[in-house]
């Protein structure tokens, strides 16, 4: 069975170096923000080109602080978009904000600038596009309509480790860039973890405040804040991978490469890499028709898929309170029923992938 994600491959790889980076914390004896949570905000913080980083406890703290950070909160509105995973609706909804759902772009996925303005009124506060799948969102647009309506922008850059558009890396164009390091993420840790990026020295103490309590010194707290902290832990694996993430993030491109060409002469629509984007291929999305079928005769054949995401925001029950929204995300509601993700791990051999090339050949018919 060819599986979708294999994590213990990557550690087998580089086992030696992440069990003497864990050794190090482990024997110097301090396990939340130490030396290895600067060391890594600074590394990554060059790796993006951003000024400053803010290693907090995962993802959706990242969205989560970086909103309250940037003033935003209760009676508030977010502008984002509903084809993408629950936690950055979590988070808009922990801030106090309520989301505005825009469409998607029918063929990156991204957020669709043209339709935002439609969406913003006296209560919006920020707009928070999601780089998915790994390719970031069209940022310029997006960014010249913030400017003009004195709005912030988030970043969600859970999936674009090293993404970049017209040559900036995800993370460094709008106020905050918001990274999970969960274990499958391009650049994964052992568990929970996640890091804010930002040029703006004002947001960037604030988030060091709200990720501990609000403190400016120990035990003087200066604002009301959260516990998310970057444990030492998770920052030693991170700071010993990412001299290796480039690589990875080639060999994923190699990856989709093959599989774009292997299969453009079936019906299946393959992810577009857009003009003056470069995608780091965290997944390879494909839109096919009779999805349930196309799973069963790949699984069938040996390869297992898993679909990123099935359900859109406003269609699910915990957010009941969007469905209103349907009218505004007929893309969305499209593609929905026809994504499909295809294994696109860098540890993939050329013999597995050529295996998934032809289940998915035989899967379509040909």
């Amino acid at each position: 069975m060819i599986p979708f994600g294999d994590l213990a491959r990557q550690y087998r790889g580089m086992q030696s170096e992440i069990d003497g980076a864990v050794a190090q914390v482990l024997a110097r004896g301090w396990y939340v923000l130490g030396e290895k949570v600067e060391q890594f905000e600074t590394a990554f913080a060059q790796y993006c080109g951003a000024k400053y980083a803010v290693g907090v406890g995962s993802g959706v703290d990242a969205l989560h602080l970086s909103l309250v950070a940037c003033g935003v909160g209760p009676g508030d509105e977010v502008i984002t978009v509903s084809n993408t995973c629950v936690p950055t609706l979590s988070a808009v909804s922990s801030s106090g904000a309520s989301p505005a759902l825009v469409d998607a772009d029918p063929v990156t996925y991204t957020m669709d600038p043209g339709k935002i303005e439609d969406r913003i009124t006296d209560r919006t506060r920020a707009i928070l596009p999601v780089h998915l799948y790994g390719q970031c969102a069209d940022m310029d647009p997006i960014l010249e309509i913030a400017r003009r309506r004195g709005l912030r922008v988030v970043e969600d850059c859970a999936q674009a480790h090293g993404a970049t558009y017209r040559g900036r890396k995800a993370g460094t164009m709008g106020d905050t860039g918001c990274f999970s390091f969960y274990p499958s993420k391009n650049l994964g840790a052992v568990g929970d973890g996640g890091l804010v990026t930002t040029n703006d020295a004002g947001l960037a103490e604030r988030l060091k405040q709200l990720r501990n309590y609000g403190q400016e010194r120990r035990y003087y707290h200066k604002v009301k804040g959260f516990n998310s902290r970057l444990d030492e832990l998770q920052a030693a694996v991170l700071l010993a991978k990412l001299s290796h993430l480039d690589g990875w993030n080639a060999r994923r491109r190699e990856i989709a490469a093959a599989y774009t060409k292997g299969l453009s002469d079936t019906d299946v629509v393959c992810p577009v890499e857009a003009s003056g984007r470069w995608h780091n291929y965290h997944l390879y999305v494909v839109r096919v028709s009779g999805r349930d079928r196309f799973q069963e005769r790949l699984l069938a054949s040996g390869v297992q898929t898993v679909i990123h995401y099935p359900v859109p925001i406003h269609r699910q029950e915990a957010y009941a309170e969007t469905q209103g929204q349907a009218r505004y995300l007929e893309q969305t509601d499209l593609m929905a029923p026809q994504i499909v993700s295809l294994p696109s791990f860098p540890e993939l051999t050329d013999e597995e992938v050529g295996t998934v090339i032809a289940a998915v050949r035989k899967a379509m018919g040909r």
